[in-house]
């Protein structure tokens, strides 16, 4: 069989000495399950963050678990979407709202659930090499005169009032209406006073009385738009940050680690239907996943090998070098100005890969606070929803089936959680974030819809 990336993983094992490969294979050869389904296709965006598919793919964990893997590129978010649900993809790389989304019907309705979560944090700020000219006299800087970080959105907003006297609008890219950029690119420009705009119903452009004007790019597509001057900044996954300063068209000013401490990023997202119908399929991806996740943070020698793998076109595509700069570690905010930021890239530590609820909660407020969800609804519905999607249930069978195996440290999984992490502060802004009080939450910000209030035609009307 052959698929997008070239001979199936098993034909290459039988047919092909590989070294270490093949070495590894025959002594971690898994028990495999009865399959439902073999021959599986997973989509994936061309982003840093999809490297768990391409190590489980080329480490031969996948094939361990029985599976054929078709491993393909998708031209942006809504096609990923729009593949899943048609079943043209068993499964895809999601942004961590698009089953959220789908489920509750922003956009495509259609009930997507998610058992793995892919990686904490990677994403960043970048703004062009003009407007980075504007915002320094207003950041702070520090005894020794670097500049103090974060940088807070309070640093662009008197660019973004410039942009006003002389009659232009501010323009920032973002990936998707439902991703994790848009809600932190949000948080961010809110946190520093900036109004990012709200959607409704009747207009999902999310651009309602709106200080910036934020729109939809692909990710590859972001410094080449930012270099023509369609948009003046953007919040998008890496390489895309760093490519920027490599290709000296832009330089990112805040990543999301620092806009909110391990965030959740993306997600492996299926069907109900396809889960239902292939359980143990559906099982052994996630156990491929997990061990690719544990052998990413494992070692930074490991961080290196993924980066160069991931290089490759069929992948990422773009330069080693570029991916290195975050995948091992560090982050170059300007040239000259590279500095340790070990969790950038986090999949496996922290917990990194299990679907809490109070995650799957945190973008539900925000789809909330800016209208996505034109109306209030009590703390009950932001669990339950969170229930219908995120399903630990299927994860903790897949960890357990791989505890068995002597392959995962019962340690590594939070067996007892009930879905929520602890309360924490770790926000750009030190608003606290509960996962059992969504309401109180949401009600927390000045920036934002609250209570009973939604927007009608270009007016937040109500309390």
């Amino acid at each position: 069989m052959k698929g997008k990336l070239g001979v199936s993983r098993r034909r290459v094992l039988l047919g092909i000495a590989l070294g270490a490969l093949s070495a590894h294979a025959a002594v971690s050869q898994a028990k495999p399950m009865k399959l439902e389904k073999e021959q599986i296709k997973i989509g994936f965006i061309k982003l840093t963050d999809m490297v768990p598919l391409a190590v489980a793919y080329e480490k031969g964990f996948f094939e361990d678990e029985g599976l054929y893997v078709t491993l393909e590129p998708q031209a942006n978010w809504k096609v990923v979407l729009d593949r899943v649900i048609t079943g043209e993809l068993d499964a895809s790389h999601m942004l961590a709202g698009q089953p959220l989304g789908a489920t509750i019907g922003i956009g495509t309705k259609a009930d997507i659930i998610t058992a793995y979560s892919m990686d904490l944090n990677g994403n960043a700020v970048t703004v062009s090499n003009a407007v980075w000219q504007q915002m320094l006299p207003n950041v702070p800087r520090d005894a020794q005169g670097k500049l103090v970080r974060p940088v807070k959105a309070n640093a662009l907003k008197p660019v973004i009032d410039q942009f006003k006297a002389a009659g232009k609008s501010f323009r920032m890219g973002v990936v998707f209406p439902v991703s994790t950029h848009n809600y932190e690119l949000r948080y961010w420009l809110a946190s520093g006073g900036v109004n990012p705009g709200f959607y409704s119903p009747s207009d999902v452009t999310g651009q309602i009385k709106a200080d910036v004007l934020i729109s939809v790019t692909p990710p590859p597509q972001m410094p080449a738009t930012l270099e023509a001057g369609t948009i003046n900044g953007y919040c998008v996954g890496e390489p895309w940050n760093q490519q920027a300063i490599f290709k000296k068209v832009g330089l990112p000013v805040v990543t999301d680690y620092e806009i909110w401490k391990n965030n959740p990023e993306k997600v492996i997202g299926v069907t109900r239907a396809w889960a239902d119908k292939y359980p143990n399929t559906h099982l052994a991806m996630i156990k491929a996943l997990l061990r690719a996740a544990a052998w990413l943070d494992a070692s930074p020698a490991n961080r290196k090998e993924a980066a160069a793998l991931i290089s490759q076109s069929q992948y990422v595509g773009a330069d080693v070098r570029v991916i290195s700069s975050s995948m091992t570690g560090t982050f170059e905010y300007v040239p000259g100005e590279k500095r340790a930021v070990p969790d950038f890239n986090v999949f496996y530590r922290y917990y990194a890969t299990y679907p809490f609820y109070s995650d799957a909660i945190w973008y539900l407020t925000q789809m909330r606070r800016w209208g996505q969800i034109p109306e209030g609804k009590p703390d009950s519905w932001y669990l339950e929803t969170a229930r219908k999607v995120y399903r630990p249930d299927i994860y903790l069978k897949a960890a357990k089936l791989l505890l068995d195996e002597g392959k995962l440290k019962k340690e590594d999984v939070p067996w007892e959680s009930d879905g929520f992490k602890p309360a924490t502060r770790d926000f750009i802004d030190g608003v606290e974030y509960d996962g059992h009080r969504p309401n109180a939450y949401i009600d927390a910000f000045a920036i934002g819809l609250k209570g009973q209030q939604k927007v009608e035609g270009a007016n937040v009307v109500g309390k």
